[in-house]
């Protein structure tokens, strides 16, 4: 007998929810452009190679990131920031590419923020198995933009805390193509996500 270990968590919906003020769930927005994402996908990674970034703590994370646009998020002995320059290569990240830029402007403008333009990008990749714990976006120094986050490949479960750990934190089924908006007066609310299905391997966020 195989029992489904997600039975508890919140039947799926089509289109989207609302998680809490400022913060919305986009179901299959990014469905249509998984292709193109994809494949642009691969010209950020020939340039800035996927890597396991180290805590400042010296532990190294079980998941594989990379970056894209003005500045990317990187973790070391000094802390987490935003730099110019990918400290692996000495260069430059490579530029955001226009399927990315036009999705996070249609997926904010869906949720109420428009005119927003992104300047960095954050990519993650979750082989099975791995998994994100709760954690705050919290070292901008601008808090006044939008957090647009898409999923891509694997199912997988997102955590959505509140603003202190004690607040216990939903789950959501995430299939591909989801998109989330954080807004800005839930930055500092809690997220995560947990591997779902481990068979095949491409998940990006």
């Amino acid at each position: 007998m195989t029992l489904d270990l997600f039975a508890d968590l919140p039947a799926v919906h089509s289109g989207p929810e609302s998680l809490g003020p400022g913060a919305m769930l986009l179901r299959a927005l990014a469905a249509p452009e998984t292709v193109r994402l994809l494949c642009a996908l691969e010209s950020v990674t020939a340039r800035a190679p996927f890597r396991c970034m180290t805590t400042p703590n010296g532990f190294r994370m079980s998941v594989a990131m990379t970056n894209c646009g003005s500045a990317g998020w990187v973790s070391g002995p000094h802390g987490y920031r935003y730099a110019h320059v990918d400290p692996d290569t000495g260069h430059a990240w490579p530029p955001m590419p226009r399927v990315y830029l036009d999705l996070a402007a249609a997926a904010a403008a869906a949720a109420g923020f428009g005119g927003f333009t992104p300047d960095a990008c954050l990519i993650n990749r979750y082989a099975p198995g791995t998994r994100l714990s709760l954690h705050q976006d919290k070292d901008e120094r601008d808090f006044s933009a939008p957090i647009v986050s898409v999923s891509l490949g694997l199912p997988a479960v997102f955590l959505f805390g509140g603003a202190t750990r004690r607040e216990r934190p939903r789950r959501r089924k995430l299939p591909t193509g989801r998109c989330r908006n954080p807004f800005p007066r839930r930055r500092r609310t809690s997220r995560g996500r947990r591997s779902w299905i481990s068979r095949t391997s491409m998940p990006t966020r």
